[in-house]
């Protein structure tokens, strides 16, 4: 059921989610007067932004009666989703920190679940204009001007029309391993793997990237490798995940070879490595 669906009607609906989503996000960026800055329960900054991509995340999809696990709704009890076998893991806006600090590679995840594994998956860079798209067993692709819209009602045929297999062809393998690094939350442990990776690729180059974005960077092959020993949470990864792996790539956890478990009473994450299908090491 979920696999003839994708297609026809989820993959759309996730797509136009995502792009009315951008264009309530873009409504805010720029405007630090509207950005009304709070705190979640985990420290973490929450903006007017987050709150309105959020509601109309939830709009967007609500037709399709599919619960949804968001950020925004994180405080959802475990025996409330433990026996979900279908369900919408989302972050309304990922890399809220960097959107707070000016940047501009701010991104909205949304991740169909089936039986806790991630089946279809959007990314969208509203300030970029590109959307990131994979279905398990399906590929991945690359659509870019897509500008952010509060009307986007694309059709399959439609968001697919323009768009391009990943990795791009351009992104052939690099003369220097270019590891990317999260701008804001680097920490000891991140220093120190790149520093044995260092050892063996003494030219490598660091790439520091906000959100998600840097899962679509491995997508495409614009860089080869990251590594995350700081936290996220189940929403920062899924969609990331399974656009890579259809890229060609993997996600494993730093310590043991195995890719992230979702829907865990605990949604926060495990450190992990990613490599593009490119990656040397």
């Amino acid at each position: 059921m979920v696999d003839s669906s994708i297609s026809a009607i989820l993959l759309p609906a996730m797509f136009n989610a995502a792009v009315r989503a951008g264009a309530a996000i873009m409504q805010v960026h720029g405007h630090r007067d509207d950005y009304e800055i709070g705190l979640r329960t985990d420290r973490t900054p929450i903006t007017q932004a987050d709150r309105m991509a959020h509601r109309t995340i939830r709009e967007a999809l609500g037709s399709t009666r599919i619960p949804i696990l968001s950020e925004e709704g994180r405080e959802m009890r475990f025996d409330e989703r433990r026996n979900w076998e279908l369900y919408w893991l989302v972050d309304p806006l990922d890399g809220t920190a960097e959107f707070i600090d000016g940047y501009n590679e701010f991104t909205v995840n949304i991740a169909l679940m089936a039986q806790n594994r991630c089946v279809a998956a959007v990314i969208y860079v509203p300030y970029f204009e590109k959307m990131y798209i994979a279905g398990r067993g399906l590929g991945a692709a690359l659509r870019e001007q897509v500008p952010p819209s509060a009307a986007a009602a694309y059709t399959f045929e439609e968001l697919r029309a323009a768009w391009q297999p990943l990795p791009l062809t351009s992104s052939a393998p690099h003369d220097r391993l270019r590891v990317a690094v999260s701008r804001l939350h680097c920490t000891p442990e991140t220093e120190a793997h790149i520093a044995r990776l260092r050892a063996e690729r003494p030219d490598l180059e660091i790439v520091e990237q906000g959100s998600s974005y840097k899962f679509c960077m491995l997508a495409e092959g614009t860089v080869d490798y990251y590594v995350r020993t700081s936290q996220t949470y189940e929403w920062d990864t899924a969609a990331g995940e399974l656009i890579l792996a259809e890229a060609g790539g993997r996600t494993r956890l730093l310590e043991e070879d195995r890719e992230l478990r979702y829907n865990e009473e605990d949604l926060r994450n495990p450190w992990f490595v990613c490599r593009s299908k490119f990656c040397p090491v």
